[in-house]
């Protein structure tokens, strides 16, 4: 059986406060320099909401404009797309949305269920009746806030006397997140803040997928979660389970989940096990999804700053995909094409390379060239570029083009025009996971159903040296192909194949009984 992508949805949350806040770089230099002068500088380079909802590559991420759109642009080659208004500004995508924080912290109470986010009373006054218009959000959800609110000066004694997590809107303290334990520090009132954040940022990630997919709720089976993020506490610290947590917000009532944690490569390994959990007849819909970080918030605007540059790492990001048992119609992906970056495979960029895009290719009689897409880590460049990381998709196309030339696969001649060909412009937010091949799938199955392309590959790969466990790189790709409309029983016979099973079988069997009468 194949496991086809039904759809996909992804969501960003414009959160300039939590830059300030909860970013690490920023957490980081408050501590060890407080009077620093980017501390100082860095609220004037603050997005408004309007601004990030009209930043091209903000409208690529979310499906009103495509990849092909934003390589069309003629970016600036120091500000990139930064003074480029996008002719599309609605906050609204057909994969999606872009959520203002005022929202987001209401969805963050909604999705607490052990009463440790506290709102002021006249923050959500204010702000619940715009949430609940938000046409992604229930009814059900909005049930979820309580009808009592908190006073602003109880907000500020948690604050200052019981070690809370600030919540802020333009500046102004407007609620907290309260620690779930005295002494334990996965519990920590910080620790929460990211984890509840990471869980919401799920939840609206699911709904719309839920949305652009159109599959109902209920048929939803098995979610796996693959952010970065750990839950658990002193006897667990990673326990999870992320999964079932934002399922039930979400309402998918007949689902179940783990999580699944790979770093940066985390997506594409979750989307693997889901091909395979669906494709061997355990469930026949199973979603993927992934919410955002706030340590990566603002990781890079030093260099913004210092270029005179917004601070362009001021969203989250998030996504969720479908994956349904083959219906004939929707792509799949092809389990027999996985690349792995095993444990012999060594950091060499080459090896990494061979690995994950030639070595799973020529096992199944391809070269690199038969491959019309390749998604690996899609970063934005606006954002890495000024922090002296270049244009890492480009660097990727580059390698790749390298390694097909090495196998006499490709002209050197030709490696100008790979990246183009091949490759696509980078367009998602620096969140470590989000940006790890992900952000094309919405986009590789629109242009296979087209007949724009036949087939992509994904690449996800991650950095696992940062656990301090091991100094290996991961990686994992997939490939994603057009479905040619034979579907399959679980045993990998077709439709067809069965009919002509049985007509056999029966054809013998009136053989036998003639024979016997005989």
């Amino acid at each position: 059986m194949k496991a086809v992508i039904k759809g996909a949805g992804y969501i960003l949350v414009h959160t300039p406060d939590m830059v300030l806040h909860n970013g690490t770089t920023q957490t980081t230099e408050r501590i060890v320099n407080p009077e620093s002068e980017y501390l100082k500088e860095l609220p004037k380079h603050l997005r408004s909401f309007d601004e990030v909802c009209a930043y091209y590559p903000n409208q690529v991420y979310i499906g009103n404009k495509t990849p092909d759109d934003l390589a069309a642009l003629e970016a600036d080659k120091v500000r990139g797309w930064v003074d480029i208004k996008c002719d599309v500004t609605d906050r609204y995508g057909k994969f999606g949305q872009i959520m203002p924080q005022e929202e987001f912290l209401l969805l963050m109470q909604a999705c607490d269920v052990f009463q440790l986010v506290m709102l002021d009373k006249d923050f959500v006054a204010e702000f619940k009746p715009q949430f609940a218009a938000n046409p992604l959000i229930s009814e059900d959800i909005v049930a979820k806030i309580p009808e009592a609110q908190t006073e602003a000066a109880e907000i500020a004694r948690l604050v200052e006397e019981e070690h809370s997590e600030g919540l802020y809107h333009n500046g102004k303290l407007v609620g907290c997140v309260k620690r779930a334990h005295d002494i334990d520090v996965n519990l920590s009132s910080h620790v929460m803040h990211e984890d509840i954040v990471s869980k919401a940022s799920s939840v609206l990630s699911i709904l719309a997928a839920i949305k652009s997919t159109g599959v109902a709720k209920d048929d939803v089976e098995y979610v796996i979660d693959c952010c970065e993020e750990a839950c658990g506490d002193m006897n667990q610290r990673g326990g999870g389970n992320f999964a079932k947590a934002a399922a039930e917000i979400a309402g998918l009532n007949n689902a179940t989940g783990s999580d699944t944690r790979g770093f940066c490569a985390g997506p594409s390994h979750a989307i693997v096990e889901a091909a395979a959990l669906v494709a061997s007849g355990t469930y026949n819909t199973v979603m993927v999804t992934a919410g955002g970080c706030t340590a990566k918030l603002g990781m890079n605007a030093k260099n913004h700053v210092e270029k005179d540059l917004p601070a362009l790492e001021d969203c989250l990001g998030g996504f969720a995909v479908v994956l349904t048992a083959d219906n004939g119609v929707d792509p799949y992906i092809n389990l027999q094409m996985v690349g792995r970056h095993t444990v012999g495979t060594g950091a060499a960029p080459q090896n990494v390379i061979g690995s994950l895009v030639a070595a799973p290719l020529a096992k199944n009689g391809l070269k690199i060239t038969d491959i019309d897409k390749f998604s690996p880590e899609m970063q934005n460049p606006d954002i890495t570029k000024p922090a002296g990381a270049g244009d890492v998709p480009l660097a990727n196309y580059k390698m790749i083009a390298a390694l097909a030339v090495k196998n006499g696969e490709l002209q050197r001649a030709d490696i100008a025009t790979f990246p183009a060909k091949h490759g696509l412009t980078g367009w998602a937010p620096t969140q470590g996971h989000i940006p790890s091949g992900v952000p094309y799938i919405g986009f590789a199955r629109e242009d296979i159903l087209a007949g724009k392309i036949k087939n992509a590959m994904i690449i996800g790969k991650g950095s696992l040296f940062l656990g301090r466990m091991t100094n290996l790189f991961d990686g994992v790709s997939f490939v994603i192909e057009g479905n040619d409309g034979k579907t399959q029983e679980a045993g990998g016979v077709s439709e067809e194949e069965v009919k002509g099973l049985i007509a056999k079988a029966m054809k013998e069997f009136a053989a036998t009984l003639m024979a016997q009468a005989e």
